[in-house]
């Protein structure tokens, strides 16, 4: 399947502007990174079974199993993902240890200022798999229909709103606080371990507003569990056309766009790196697997190993500016 003009554009879009030119690597690999790999690989997911991350870990490990060999996804959430992440930071350097991480890689970053490892010196970027759009959803209960309606209730009733997260400094958490920063409202946070939990939160009425990333949401939302009140990105998704974005509903100067990609640690030999990103780069040219991507709501992408260590130094500085700026804290 082709990609459409808005998934063209929300993929260049993404991170401020930065576009991602597709293309596999193009020279030959080593004799060596042939034989890679020679035992199943581990795919670490920093999040819970369920939410965003664990979904696209989930299709990646499949198609990467049928194309390079067997992948094992192996969740292992907690502390806003930075224990599934630090895990792999001091993993061996061979490979056979991957990171599936969301945009929170970058967002943890900023919020936590003493880390376990460094995210730009302890890993080796390899490929964002796919940019997602966030959705602002609220429980039926909750009388909201509008981005304004939303703001206009958090005003009324300040701090009295409940918004799920998937734990402090993950995206769907810092997506909110730049809600309140743009909107001059509070909300309340409740940390779940992943999006999978956060999004039964607010299913189930414990919470009542969650800025999800798509395809977390999308079955509730078509199934009418969930409202979908608008999207987060300068463009409506086409997984979701009736969806009108913030932007479109009046309110300037919120816009925030999620990605997933994949990480190894520091010191993998370069052979390997490029044997995995070209193959995740073959992968999203392949029409029923771009076709799976684009049924939840994600763009497939296939970046190169450059193009998501821009686009992780970008973010750590972009969401380091709004910590600073609102004062955020972890309790």
């Amino acid at each position: 399947m082709q990609a459409s003009h808005h998934d063209t554009t929300r993929a260049r879009r993404f991170a401020g502007g930065m576009a991602f030119a597709l293309g596999a690597i193009g020279a030959a690999l080593p004799a060596h990174a042939q034989k890679y790999p020679e035992k199943p690989i581990r795919l670490v997911v920093p999040f819970g079974p369920g939410g965003g991350a664990d979904i696209m870990g989930r299709l990646v490990a499949q198609r990467l199993t049928e194309t390079l060999g067997t992948v094992v996804v192996e969740n292992r959430p907690g502390a806003g993902s930075t224990v599934g992440i630090e895990f792999v930071a001091r993993a061996p350097a061979d490979g056979y240890t991957l990171l599936l991480s969301s945009a929170a890689f970058s967002a943890v970053a900023a919020l936590y200022p003493k880390l376990g490892y460094d995210p730009v010196k302890d890993f080796a970027p390899i490929s964002v798999v796919a940019t997602v759009p966030l959705v602002v959803v609220t429980h039926p209960s909750l009388p909201v229909r509008t981005v304004l309606d939303l703001v206009k209730l958090a005003k009324a009733k300040p701090g009295e709103l409940l918004y799920s997260t998937a734990g402090p400094g993950s995206l769907i958490h810092l997506a909110g606080e730049a809600f309140m920063t743009t909107t001059q409202t509070r909300l309340t946070q409740v940390p779940y371990k992943g999006g999978g939990q956060a999004m039964t939160g607010v299913l189930t009425g414990e919470t009542q507003v969650m800025f999800a990333t798509i395809e977390t949401v999308m079955a509730q939302i078509r199934a009418g569990k969930l409202r979908a009140v608008a999207m987060t990105t300068a463009e409506r998704s086409p997984a979701l056309p009736n969806v009108p974005t913030v932007g479109e509903q009046g309110l300037k100067g919120y816009e925030v766009q999620g990605w997933f990609a994949l990480f190894s640690p520091a010191g993998t030999p370069a052979e390997i790196i490029g044997r995995v990103q070209s193959e995740v780069a073959r992968a999203m040219k392949v029409p029923e697997f771009r076709e799976r991507f684009l049924n939840e709501g994600a763009v497939p992408v296939g970046g190169t190993p450059a193009q998501l260590d821009k686009v992780v130094r970008g973010e750590i500085a972009m969401w380091s500016r709004l910590v600073r700026e609102a004062k955020i804290k972890v309790d």
